[in-house]
């Protein structure tokens, strides 16, 4: 049984007005204040959820509060572990609002973009269906989809602040996980815009040129067409590209007619890989579903 513990978005603006001083703080000291605030009981405080030994339910539910708030730019992590309130979550708490919710902060472009964002077909599907009319696995499903893209989404802001360096490595590390050979990146400028390289199988018959654009904006054309300059420079015909923005057409148009095969990853593309072969992330929890077994019941 799940005690009287609040739901995420109850969480949201107590949350917010907890920490409206502007410090640093750290989850744990968050955690105590809003304990004290909802005077949860000691029993309710420590519920663990059902697929967990260690986090509670009432951290679970912190903690998506917390996600949420930060997509809406009303609280940012100035450290691992730790939140602190934006000038945008100062305004709020000013403005005297009685509670905050998801169709609140839809008003925010940033999280509208990233709530309303479709990340699979399978997912538009069952997100037209109405609530009420959802299967629980459909739910599943939808939450599953939901999570997926939100720790992809902040997966991107985290390569996006990193070094340049680092997020050679973290395409290298990506490409070998996906069954390519040994790789390594070459952790140096002015290398004719080659920032690692791949070999194309375990047996390394052939290699792979690899270019890491830790972008903001869209890489334009002639960035394409330079590293297809490399690539013929080295004696090679293939190549990857990895951005972490999105490529021009013009760029998406050269690789096309161009002689060497380069492949385009953009950053959308790239944290699909990652999640899906685990760079940068590591499982969470496991929910089982069962079913009857007829068989067991036949004759």
């Amino acid at each position: 049984m799940i005690l009287a513990i609040p739901d995420f978005e109850a969480i949201m603006l107590p949350l917010l007005q907890c920490v409206k001083d502007g410090m640093d703080w750290s989850m744990s000291d968050v955690e105590k204040s809003l304990v004290a605030k909802f005077k949860l009981t000691e029993e309710e405080a420590n519920q663990l959820k059902p697929s967990s030994t260690t986090e509670t339910i009432f951290q679970n539910r912190m903690r998506w509060a917390r996600f949420y708030l930060k997509r809406a730019g009303l609280l940012r992590d100035p450290q691992r572990g730790y939140t602190q309130i934006t000038p945008e979550g100062l305004k709020v708490i000013k403005n005297g609002i009685d509670s905050i919710d998801i169709d609140f902060l839809r008003k925010y472009p940033e999280f509208e973009n990233f709530y309303s964002k479709k990340k699979t077909p399978d997912w538009e599907t069952v997100a037209s269906v109405e609530l009420k009319s959802k299967t629980p696995e459909d739910m599943i499903i939808g939450g599953i989809t939901e999570i997926r893209g939100g720790l992809e989404d902040e997966i991107l802001e985290k390569i996006k602040s990193c070094p340049p360096s680092f997020f050679e490595i973290i395409v290298i590390q990506l490409l070998e996980k996906m069954g390519y050979g040994d790789g390594a990146a070459t952790g140096r400028t002015g290398d004719g815009g080659i920032d690692g390289m791949i070999k194309q199988d375990k047996l390394g018959l052939d290699e792979i040129y690899v270019q890491a654009k830790r972008w903001q904006n869209t890489v334009p054309g002639k960035e394409v067409r330079d590293f297809a300059g490399s690539l013929a420079g080295k004696k090679s015909k293939k190549g990857i590209f990895i951005t972490t923005s999105n490529f021009s057409r013009d760029a998406l148009e050269f690789v096309k007619t161009v002689d060497s095969k380069i492949i385009l990853i953009d950053g959308e593309k790239l944290t699909k890989l990652m999640f899906d072969y685990n760079v940068g992330f590591e499982p969470g929890d496991i929910y089982q579903l069962k079913k009857i077994d007829e068989d067991f019941f036949s004759e």
